[in-house]
């Protein structure tokens, strides 16, 4: 009985040490995300023909159309773009605003945000866990960082147009806007939840809601 025992013991930190000890880097020199597949574990099986094309992408060249509701606009350079990024752990966006534009408050559940301003002055800030504002106001050439999943924004507070180039250590970082996602959600989150969330009357709530409802396509 005490061998049985023994044996189980050692097949479990068998198993456990080889999860630890896995190499988690790519085992090939290339990985080109295969877009058209139905198969995701943890990112896209790899294509067979690779070109040249799957490496680059010229988005970020060009300022994005900006959103006239915040007057911002996110032209993101993920593995959705840049098909070659598939496995490596890297993404990069560029960010332009008009004069007052704002990127509103929002969060990467899977990555760690770099931003480089690349005309014109931003404030930027993010939130901890214990409720502190960390901000600065950058300009040109200057950066801050975003740490991983913490709620930030970026707001451009001169008349004058602004951008930044942000870097992500994901290829898919994910962004989850604050605003839309409790007031736009499909289903929507009951009025009570976000009425006693926000101590604030239901009309309200409301009323807010209809400013996020999505359009049909």
């Amino acid at each position: 009985m005490a061998f049985n025992r023994l044996l189980v013991l050692m097949a479990v930190a068998a198993i456990c040490c080889n999860s630890v000890s896995a190499d988690p880097d790519l085992l090939q020199d290339v990985c080109v995300a295969d877009l058209t597949s139905t198969i995701k574990v943890n990112g896209y099986p790899c294509k067979e023909q690779v070109t040249p094309d799957d490496f680059f992408f010229a988005g970020l060249a060009v300022p994005g159309v900006i959103n006239t509701t915040m007057g911002s606009a996110v032209t993101p350079a993920s593995v959705m773009k840049l098909p070659g990024l598939n496995a490596l752990g890297i993404s990069m966006a560029r960010i332009d605003y008009a004069g007052g534009g704002l990127n509103p408050p929002h969060l990467h559940p899977r990555a760690s945000e770099l931003a480089y301003v690349l005309e014109g002055e931003l404030e930027m800030g993010f939130i901890t866990t214990k409720d502190v504002l960390i901000s600065k106001v950058c300009k040109k050439g200057e950066m801050f960082v975003f740490p991983k999943a913490l709620v930030h924004y970026q707001k451009n507070n001169q008349k004058s147009p602004a951008s930044l180039l942000v870097a992500f250590n994901s290829q898919f970082p994910g962004t989850q806007p604050i605003a839309p996602t409790l007031f736009g959600a499909t289903p929507p989150v009951p009025d009570s939840v976000l009425s006693m969330a926000f101590q604030v009357d239901t009309p309200v709530v409301t009323n807010i809601k209809g400013k996020f409802v999505k359009k049909a396509s």
